[in-house]
């Protein structure tokens, strides 16, 4: 069932929020210019996005304190608000909820991304591994003497069996390489938590060159794991060079997590890339969501210290998988049009609006994002078949929900906030949402008054 926790009474009050407010208009231009001003901005338990000039007041602070206090109180960890005042003073001010249908846009006073299906991810952390036909292990593996090597550094350690190895094997669903079969018969680490033994685990550590895992904890790096979220995942792709040694994969069943430095991965992986050899080392970086290192062409190279370096492949979010429009990028469609095509983001347009007819039909786009305004004819998105992500703005998503013309395909949406939409957004998710039969977005409005600006 879905978590949707209801609104705060505590923190459901014009006047909690009227030092905020203050704070983000003391310096807005349409407001001393007499005209209606728009803010937007997050509270959570922890920190804030608030846009406003020079140093917070202190009363300022306070009310952002005390609406910490609050929600932490209440176990919600976030509130987005948004709010429109006239140039009299009179103010709506909107707060939004937390969802469980809606991913926070961390940092933006967006909305967010609507989460239409659940445990969704965006294609590339779907990806399976490649076959490589012909894949070896390296000149360089050497059983034996990876065996002789970790025996005199550890001469006391205890292996596993082979019950145990061929039982972690049934478990992964994989057939290890034999180096790392040679790793755990000399030392299986530990048995589990009730047999952890601080000096042991040290020992082997040192031995084989990371913090390593007991064979009972080997693991398949997944790739759902590494997923950033829809923000910003949707806008990536992913590819392998035809000389690269490691596939440009969020996970893969063939990366099989033995150890780490304190906070990446290394893994044995054997789904390597065209140039790579099964059984090689990699390091999968937890500060990246897609692609691994080549750390060694083997285990044995690993543990005697012969490493190698290999640049991550950096041009999977180029053409002609991903094409950006705009000002300072491509100037047409007609130049993002490729068979190849899976993300198209069109972004700040000053000229005529694109028309979506030369990406129409393209067999693997997948994204659409769009500024508002930027559009031609916003209906042409329904000829785009295989979106599974598509951000508008609230007109273009207008257009499209009058129309019974929005794309059945996605898996998740997003729209994209001017300043006159600010208050209207929800209302408009909530519609895109339904088509869905998801849950709704709760938003409370209050009713204030600021007083003209000081």
């Amino acid at each position: 069932m879905l978590d949707q926790r209801p609104p705060l009474s505590s923190v459901s009050a014009f006047a909690t929020w009227e030092p905020v407010l203050r704070l983000m208009l003391a310096d807005d231009t349409d407001r001393r210019a007499a005209r209606s001003a728009r803010v937007a901005g997050r509270i959570s338990q922890y920190g804030t996005s608030l846009a406003y000039r020079g140093s917070m007041s202190s009363t300022a602070r306070t009310a952002v304190e005390d609406i910490q206090r609050a929600l932490a109180r209440g176990g919600v960890q976030e509130i987005a608000f948004r709010a429109e005042t006239q140039p009299d003073g009179r103010t709506t001010l909107g707060l939004v909820w937390p969802s469980p249908v809606v991913e926070p846009a961390l940092g933006y006073p967006d909305l967010g991304v609507l989460l239409l299906a659940d445990g969704s991810l965006s294609e590339p952390w779907l990806r399976r591994p490649d076959p490589v036909p012909g894949a070896v292990t390296a000149p360089s593996a050497d059983p034996e003497l990876l065996e002789r090597t970790l025996r005199e550094r550890l001469p006391d350690a205890v292996g596993a069996t082979e019950e145990e190895i061929a039982a972690a094997e049934a478990r992964l669903g994989v057939t290890l390489p034999d180096e790392l079969k040679v790793l755990y018969r000399v030392t299986r680490v530990y048995g589990g938590d009730d047999e952890f033994d601080l000096e042991e685990a040290d020992r082997a550590g040192d031995a084989v060159g990371c913090e390593l895992s007991g064979l009972e904890h080997l693991y398949s790096v997944d790739a759902a794991v590494r997923h950033p979220g829809w923000h910003h995942g949707a806008t990536h792709a992913v590819s392998t060079a035809s000389d690269a040694a490691v596939q440009g994969l969020a996970g893969s069943p063939g990366w099989i997590g033995f150890g780490s430095n304190g906070g990446d991965e290394f893994a044995v992986d054997l789904t390597p890339g065209p140039a790579g050899y099964v059984g090689q080392v990699i390091l999968v970086d937890h500060e990246q969501s897609l692609g691994a290192e080549l750390v060694a062409d083997s285990l044995t190279d690993f543990v005697l210290g012969r490493m190698r370096e290999e640049r991550r492949d950096r041009r999977r979010d180029r053409l002609p998988a991903v094409a950006r429009v705009g000002t300072g990028y491509l100037e047409t469609t007609q130049a993002a049009a490729h068979p190849a095509l899976e993300v198209l983001c069109i972004g700040a347009w000053d000229g005529v609006p694109f028309s979506l007819a030369p990406v129409t039909g393209l067999p693997r786009l997948r994204t659409l994002t769009a500024m508002p305004g930027t559009l031609a004819d916003p209906l042409e998105v329904a000829g785009l078949t295989g979106l599974e992500f598509l951000e508008l703005g609230a007109h273009e998503w207008r257009v499209l929900l009058d129309a019974g013309a929005v794309p059945r395909t996605l898996k998740a949406a997003a729209i994209k906030v001017r300043d006159q939409d600010h208050l209207p957004v929800v209302a408009l998710a909530n519609e895109i949402l339904a088509l869905w039969d998801r849950p709704k977005i709760v938003q409370t409005l209050l009713a204030g008054d600021l007083g003209p600006p000081a």
